[in-house]
């Protein structure tokens, strides 16, 4: 049966289904069907961009914001889609956000230039910020007891991995064979199918009319985003003394302060302070910052490396991925089963401190390593990066009251993508400001280490040993 929205505040509840038991897993599977394709849409891309740069004439800094222009409106937006879904309802906005995704990746597909791909991949964005948000938040609502949504959050983090690990060999593949182009056009049959099982497995959301949208205060976490990524972007350009490049990074953390006074004075904010203050909550999303930067600015600027200085086609590169990738798949279900039984703290710091040796690994190998002695190095980071992924998850959607589901998890997932387009921009930055790709690539992998090793810090003090019941 599908379910019917009424226009009122709350959603017509379904009464009891025999089938229930037999359909239990239909909810997940709609879910992640929508957040596979926004992930797919990360991880393809990488193998693609040194293609479609050549091929539509694009600078470095284009190729930048073929991949930084996606993530940049995804990450500043995020705070709107969850704000949106606790306002009209989780899946309403989540439908919406699948159907804008799904056209946008058309008109990616069939961009004719450079400019075009960008401005498609901005609307891309859109959709992917008002997917992500209210994913978790379905999760949260279709899975109530503790156990049952821990192994909801393990397989969403499993979803993850198994699009990271299909992004890369996909994308090569359909770039060797079809063209890039298919890189675009094969989220539109993913898209499809998530609206249609959203629609017929997935129950409405209770919707809360009443709450504002604090449009001053997600006008603030656009301009940080926006402002931080172009300058991190420009200054691979322009080097990293240029007057301008160092505006953007003032001006993004005036705007972060802003959105601080705003959350502060508002009545009705986005979210509220109380959230912000918590250390389980705020520390779990830095984390999470820490450990995409890492992981995302290792896939690009490897990305890049493979192709441009060690000469292997888009293919190839997928294939000298997958090590890294795969591991995620795999770490996230053995996360989401431990979980319940160690707590969420020995996952996420044994995780973190995994992933800094990968990258660490990396960078003492020498400026010219084999692709054997990086293999460890890629599994250990891609492992350790996903085996922390479920733990901060549960964190920070434990600690948030049920009324502000749909905001705790734009938070979680904003810092992440915030922490992935840095990455990907301090990367192509080192890139082109190092004076050969080796050392842009080993200064990278570093810092990436640093990150992780901090993750860890952090998460030791922040993330709980056992879980919080939160607002439940």
């Amino acid at each position: 049966m599908l379910f019917a929205e009424p226009a009122g505040g709350e959603p017509e509840r379904p009464g009891p289904d025999p089938d229930a038991g037999r359909r239990s897993t239909a909810p997940l599977l709609a879910v992640c069907a929508g957040y596979f394709m926004v992930i797919l849409d990360v991880t393809i891309i990488n193998v693609a961009v040194p293609v479609v740069g050549r091929d539509l004439s694009a600078s470095l800094t284009g190729i930048q914001w073929i991949t930084d222009g996606y993530t940049l409106v995804f990450a500043g937006l995020l705070m709107t889609g969850g704000a949106l879904g606790d306002r009209l309802g989780n899946r309403r906005v989540f439908c919406f956000g699948v159907v804008v995704f799904t056209v946008s990746s058309a008109a990616c597909a069939f961009a004719p230039n450079a400019a075009s791909l960008v401005a498609a991949r901005l609307v891309e964005g859109l959709g992917a910020a008002l997917i992500v948000p209210g994913s978790l938040a379905l999760l949260q609502e279709a899975y109530p007891a503790p156990a049952a949504r821990s192994r909801a959050f393990g397989l969403w983090g499993a979803m993850a991995g198994i699009a990271a690990s299909a992004g890369p060999l996909l994308g090569g593949l359909l770039v060797s064979t079809a063209g890039w182009r298919w890189v675009f056009l094969i989220n539109l049959p993913v898209g499809v199918v998530c609206l249609a099982l959203t629609l017929r497995y997935v129950a409405p959301s209770p919707r809360n009319a009443g709450r504002a949208l604090d449009w001053p205060a997600q006008c603030a976490v656009v301009a940080a985003v926006a402002l931080l990524t172009t300058a991190l972007n420009e200054a691979g350009r322009r080097g990293w003394s240029d007057l301008a490049v160092l505006a953007g990074l003032g001006l993004a953390a005036l705007a972060v302060a802003a959105f601080l006074l705003r959350e502060r004075l508002a009545r009705a904010p986005a979210l509220p302070l109380r959230l912000l203050r918590s250390r389980t909550m705020s520390g779990a999303a830095v984390v999470g910052l820490l450990f995409n930067f890492a992981f995302y600015g290792m896939v690009f600027t490897a990305s890049l490396d493979f192709q441009r200085r060690r000469g292997f086609s888009a293919l190839e590169t997928g294939a000298a991925l997958f090590p890294a990738v795969a591991m995620t798949m795999f770490a996230s279900v053995i996360s989401g089963r431990l979980s319940r039984r160690t707590g969420d703290r020995p996952l996420v710091v044994s995780g973190m401190l995994l992933g800094a040796l990968g990258l660490g690994g990396w960078a003492a190998a020498g400026p010219d390593p084999a692709y054997p002695l990086l293999v460890a190095p890629m599994m250990a980071t891609g492992f350790g990066t996903s085996f922390a992924l479920t733990g901060s998850t549960a964190t920070v959607m434990g600690s948030a009251p049920p009324a502000y589901a749909g905001a705790a998890s734009a938070l979680f997932n904003t810092t992440r993508q915030i922490g992935s387009a840095t990455g990907v921009a301090l990367g192509g930055s080192l890139l082109a400001t190092s004076t050969g790709y080796g050392a842009g690539v080993r200064t990278s992998m570093a810092i990436g280490a640093l990150a992780y090793l901090t993750a860890a810090a952090l998460a030791r003090l922040s993330v709980p040993a056992r879980r919080e019941k939160g607002g439940r």
